[in-house]
């Protein structure tokens, strides 16, 4: 054997001994980033089972758990039941997926596949509508929707994702729909397709990463959405979950921390059960759909 093969040999096991420490550095590094991440899920549900007098104290979960602040969580707030904030919430959510994909699939497709004048310049409008702070428009629209009488409905909330307002999401599906190939198109007229047609039985179905996408970001952008309701909402009843858990807060200037915690769990569940259960396509539909030019 010569000297070559002999060091080569010997430098095998130091070899994998290197790799084996190296993934070793690498995965506790990953545990310990992952341990930071969920330390404050970890206190969130931890607290909620926490008597009242010890919601503040550092341990992390109760030596003797209650689940006392989650019954009074279900009982509701200001003589309104939680179901009703849940249902709210619900409405409000799904009213916004449906509005946002819908609308913005059609506008998607019109500046992706149609040819017409002005189309650079709308999208580049649109695109710029990005850049605008949602805080610009939110008086003039609060004294719109407030001549017209719609203030404590859910119409200021849901008008504009039946409008194509969300231009994140029309770029997104832009991007998608540009990258399918336009023999299809060509195939469906030869089949006796409109503009119509090729959008319902061509584009559309080939979209559905992009669209289950802006779907998937909607319902969880919209659940969470505090400061939209709190403008336009006044009726404790009409109120979604954030707005209700502002409630435990503040009524009679009792602070009813554990009830709110307990709240806040009940609140996270969907969204994270959500995630769970999308989160393959959520990858899927970011990856697929690109942000190339």
């Amino acid at each position: 054997m010569s000297a070559t093969a002999r060091t080569a040999r010997a430098a095998g096991p130091a070899r994998r001994v290197r790799e084996a420490l190296r993934a070793a550095v690498w995965h506790l590094a990953a545990l310990a980033l992952l341990a930071v991440l969920l330390y404050p899920l970890a206190w969130l549900l931890g607290a909620s089972v926490k008597p009242d007098d010890i919601v503040g104290s550092p341990e992390l979960f109760p030596a003797r758990p209650v689940a006392d602040n989650y019954q009074r969580a279900m009982e509701g707030v200001a003589g309104v039941p939680t179901s009703v904030f849940f249902g709210n919430s619900l409405i409000l959510a799904l009213g916004s997926v449906v509005g946002t994909v819908a609308s913005s699939a059609l506008v998607a497709y019109a500046f992706a596949r149609l040819r017409f004048p002005g189309r650079g310049l709308l999208f580049s409008l649109m695109i710029s509508t990005l850049l605008l702070p949602f805080h610009v428009v939110i008086i003039p629209q609060y004294i719109l929707f407030q001549r017209l009488e719609l203030i404590d409905t859910y119409v200021p909330l849901l008008l504009g994702k039946f409008l194509a307002t969300e231009a994140f999401f029309v770029f997104l599906m832009v991007q998608f729909m540009r990258g399918l190939p336009r023999e299809l198109d060509q195939a469906a007229r030869i089949d006796g397709c409109g503009y119509w047609g090729i959008f319902w039985h061509v584009i559309l179905p080939l979209s559905r990463p992009a669209l289950t996408t802006a779907a998937i970001f909607t319902f969880i952008w919209s659940w969470n959405d505090f400061f939209g309701p709190l403008i336009f909402l006044n009726s404790p009843e009409n109120y979604p979950l954030p707005l209700a858990l502002r409630m435990f807060v503040d009524q009679q200037s009792n602070s009813d921390y554990g009830t709110m915690i307990a709240m806040s769990v009940l609140a996270l569940l969907p969204v994270v059960l959500f995630f769970l259960a999308f989160q393959r396509l959520i990858v899927q539909g970011v990856s697929s759909t690109g942000l190339k030019g």
